[in-house]
């Protein structure tokens, strides 16, 4: 191919690798298409081992197969003596280097990125234009729009809308499959081993080398890497596979145990494709089409197409929504003031609370937990605790492999420390342990007393359940979602009361022993 000078240069984030996006719908001479690793992206928060190699993994991936049609790609590895290590510093040597025409990029879907890019392009001298991802169901601004001069945004009602909008799970008229549009009291139980978690069947990899690359590069990383045991896919022929795979065998179950934990099935009956998804390999409608004629062939109960897909096209299209709308800003709302900094065993998982020490084991192990261990059982503790939300909200940015900011800030902040006062959730999601116990097999062989409110071995949801709520009355005891707890604690007497305070306040003075 005959390189023309003055060419337009692309930007391709690492979480933009839709290789169906409409700009490698052909082969330009005058395109050429950027991506790069750089310590920008690796240093603005603590990331997990994985969720690096991952990234980068699949940026090469993406780009190969680019070269491979006939595109022109400029990478810039985290060890290319050429790179600058920060966005605008590449591109401003690549513009240079090119003697570039024009600069396009996709938009970003964190705020950080998309005010640094409009910023950047907004100083050039030459044309600069900012295109669709082409990946989500909605606008940024939809959500907004839908609720505007509401309140609270009940996400219930956007899902409804989202169903009747895109004819998923619904007649010729509208209605709901199954004559009801939501499924969750169906989905609720716990998981006694049987049937058993599907066998991973997912593609393996060796990234020894990268990972080397990566460490010698000065990237500071924490949880295990399994590089030379990787599981996480590179592009979406694999994610595709791992669809595919799901739906045949974990799919049946996935309603009737999304809910569920335990200590000896990590993975359970969840599909582990949300960082193909957040990563853009893997479109959302090509999941939920899926997802769905799996049900109208059936071979899947509707609970569990349902729930699957309330996930994605309800939960994940609303919680970008609120970011959108509520950034900047919103990452530092703290409606209860708490401000203690993390424990150290939440980068070690070594704690005597089974359920704490299992559900973070699993994250530094996996880089990965399903969605009731991030809410019931760390985020749950980390309220009633009183961790600070932004040092909580920095830990499952960089933990989770699936964690960029427009999903995970809205979920953290909003969804499992109520720090935005009600905006997102219409209750804090905390409990005692007899949740925990209910819903998983951590409780049994724990160190701590499930049972017990007050002592040593007394389990320390328990006393800090009651406390949270006692001491944030102002606050919630106006909520009718709460009436129930407060009458609780109004039939409790002087003495047990107190004897719970202090159980509380000595279990918080305490985290680092726990």
């Amino acid at each position: 191919m005959n390189r023309t000078t003055n060419p337009t240069l692309k930007l391709i984030l690492g979480d933009q690798l839709n290789c169906q996006h409409s700009w490698f719908a052909e082969t330009r001479d005058d395109v050429v298409f950027v991506m790069m690793e750089v310590r920008q992206e690796t240093d603005y928060v603590l990331h997990h081992a994985q969720k690096i190699i991952a990234i980068f993994a699949a940026m090469r991936d993406l780009a190969r197969r680019l070269r491979e049609g006939g595109h022109r790609v400029h990478y810039l590895t985290i060890d290319d003596p050429d790179n600058r290590q920060s966005m605008p510093a590449n591109l401003d040597h690549l513009i240079a280097h090119y003697g570039a025409a024009a600069f396009r990029w996709q938009a970003p879907d964190e705020y950080r990125l998309d005010r640094q890019l409009a910023d950047y392009a907004a100083g050039l001298s030459i044309p600069s234009t900012m295109d669709d991802t082409e990946h989500f169901y909605t606008d940024r601004d939809e959500a907004a729009g839908l609720f505007e001069g509401h309140d609270n945004w009940l996400m219930e009602r956007f899902y409804r809308h989202m169903r009747v909008r895109h004819r998923v799970l619904v007649s010729e008229t509208g209605k709901p499959a199954g004559g009801q549009w939501n499924f969750d009291h169906d989905n609720r139980e716990a998981w006694k081993g049987m049937p058993w978690e599907p066998a991973d069947l997912r593609g393996r990899h060796d990234h020894s080398e990268l990972w080397k690359t990566i460490q010698a590069a000065g990237a500071q990383s924490f949880g295990q890497p399994n590089a030379g045991d990787f599981g996480w896919p590179l592009n979406r022929d694999e994610a595709l596979e791992q669809l595919e795979r799901f739906v045949q065998h974990a799919l049946p179950h996935f309603g009737q145990f999304q809910d569920a934990m335990s200590f000896k099935a990590w993975r359970l009956f969840h599909s582990l494709l949300s960082f193909a998804m957040n990563s853009k390999m893997l479109d959302p409608r090509t999941v939920i089409e899926r997802v769905e004629a799996a049900w109208r062939d059936g071979a899947v109960p509707l609970a569990s197409a349902e729930g699957y897909i309330r996930q994605i096209l309800g939960w994940r299209e609303y919680v970008r929504g609120v970011y959108w709308h509520r950034m900047p800003g919103y990452d530092r709302l703290n409606v209860f003031n708490h401000t203690t900094p993390l424990p150290h065993w939440f980068w070690s998982g070594e704690t005597r609370m089974r359920c704490m020490a299992t559900a973070i084991g699993q994250s530094l192990e996996h880089a990965h937990s399903h969605h009731i261990n991030r809410l019931m059982v760390i985020g749950n503790f980390s309220l009633l605790a009183g961790l600070s939300p932004y040092e909580l909200h920095q830990w499952y940015l960089g933990v989770y492999i699936d964690a960029f900011e427009w999903v995970e800030l809205p979920n953290t902040l909003g969804m499992s420390q109520y720090a935005d006062g009600g905006l997102l959730a219409t209750k804090p999601y905390v409990s005692s342990a007899a949740y925990i116990d209910r819903m998983s097999d951590y409780c049994k062989g724990c160190h701590y007393d499930k049972k017990a409110r007050v002592g040593g071995r007394a389990c320390p949801y328990n006393a800090m359940y009651w406390d949270f709520f006692e001491r944030n009355r102002e606050s919630l005891g106006k909520n009718n979602r709460l009436n129930m707890v407060y009458l609780q604690i109004k039939r409790m007497d002087g003495p047990t009361r107190q004897a719970l305070r202090d159980q509380a306040a000595h279990t918080r003075a305490t985290l680092a022993d726990l």
